[in-house]
């Protein structure tokens, strides 16, 4: 089985640590292949909220919904990997192979979209993890929480780079069609070698760019979201991305930088060194002349686009291309058609 990461990093909550010795295991290539190929467990989350809320200057959306924690994609660069710590996890192999299911998200959703409180704003799916990674091929509660939303008429939004994505296509070309749905398929490379050692278990680059013409058919405004930029890896790809998305019917595209909070920085840097041994110290420069000498920046406002004359090259490199492409724009979402939900219960929320 493929992973993106090869490593077991140190819980930054946790005081103690398990590290293997691997001298007196030298031969044993079946033990070890074990280790670093492990199947993966879907483990039950019995959370009592589906609806997370951010305050995020840099993101467009208040409300997102994330069915699954942790993601099988095994993406080396995956921003979300560092909060598999706060399970206990790491964000290394845990993060890729012990993933979460939210088994009550369609009713948690259902609950949520029934209280008074409920000033109705767009749902994003996959603020964090992707929606459609491969759990959702068995579990289907992403479409189940589609079906609530088109049921309650609240408008959604959709990130992923899986191709199942279109297995959904009734739900969300009926939802499109009253105004109430779009999708943002994230591209990373046109390089399919590439993009397979980077995102080892999703959809190659052509099967993302079937789901935008899949997609743009069906009527469903479609964007496609280069991201991560890495500088020094694929930088170099943004104006060949830019057309493909617009050739594809994309409505918009839009980038953003590579960032490496936390424990995500190890894992990239490990999978850099394995995978691109002649890049690494290229890549690892331009990061650090994108990040004010750092390999991340949290900082607000910065920690998507990156500061300094190397990251301002690369932001103009985009505007220029997008521009050059004319695209429409992604139109906006409707609000004013939303109905609450009445829970299974029958029983509507107080608050």
């Amino acid at each position: 089985m493929r992973h993106g990461s090869q490593l077991d990093p140190a819980n930054r909550f946790e005081s103690t640590r398990l590290d293997r010795e691997w001298d007196d295991l030298e031969w044993d290539d079946e033990y070890r292949r074990a280790v670093e190929s492990r199947k993966i467990d879907y483990l039950a989350d019995e959370s009592q909220t589906i609806v997370t809320q951010n305050n995020s200057p840099d993101l467009p959306f208040r409300y997102s919904i994330n069915p699954y924690r942790g993601c099988a994609h095994g993406c080396s660069y995956c921003y979300a990997r560092n909060t598999h710590e706060y399970l206990g996890m790491n964000a290394g192999l845990d993060f890729e192979t012990k993933i979460l299911v939210k088994h009550d998200a369609p009713r948690l959703l259902r609950e949520f979209l029934a209280r008074d409180s409920f000033q109705c704003e767009p749902l994003t799916f996959s603020g964090v993890t992707d929606c459609y990674q491969p759990a959702e091929r068995e579990f289907q509660l992403t479409r189940q929480c589609l079906a609530v939303a088109s049921e309650c008429h609240v408008p959604i939004s959709i990130v992923t780079k899986n191709a199942l994505v279109v297995r959904d296509l009734d739900l969300l070309a009926g939802m499109a069609s009253r105004q109430l749905a779009s999708v943002f398929i994230s591209i990373t490379s046109l390089d399919a070698q590439l993009a397979r050692v980077m995102e080892p278990r999703t959809s190659i680059p052509a099967a993302r760019l079937r789901v935008v013409e899949a997609l743009s058919s069906a009527g469903v405004p479609v964007g496609v979201m280069i991201a991560p930029v890495v500088p020094g890896l694929n930088d170099h790809e943004i104006p060949a991305l830019v057309k493909a998305a617009r050739d594809a019917g994309a409505c918009d595209a839009r980038y953003l930088l590579l960032r490496l909070p936390l424990t995500v920085e190890p894992v990239f840097r490990e999978w850099l060194a394995r995978t691109q041994p002649t890049k690494q110290a290229k890549v690892e420069s331009f990061l650090r002349q994108v990040r004010d000498g750092r390999l991340n920046s949290a900082k607000f406002g910065e920690r998507h686009t990156g500061t300094g004359e190397l990251a301002t090259q690369i932001g103009n490199m985009f505007r220029v291309f997008h521009k050059q492409q004319a695209f429409a724009g992604m139109p906006a979402l409707d609000t004013t058609q939303f109905c609450p939900a009445t829970p299974k219960s029958g029983q509507r929320w107080l608050f």
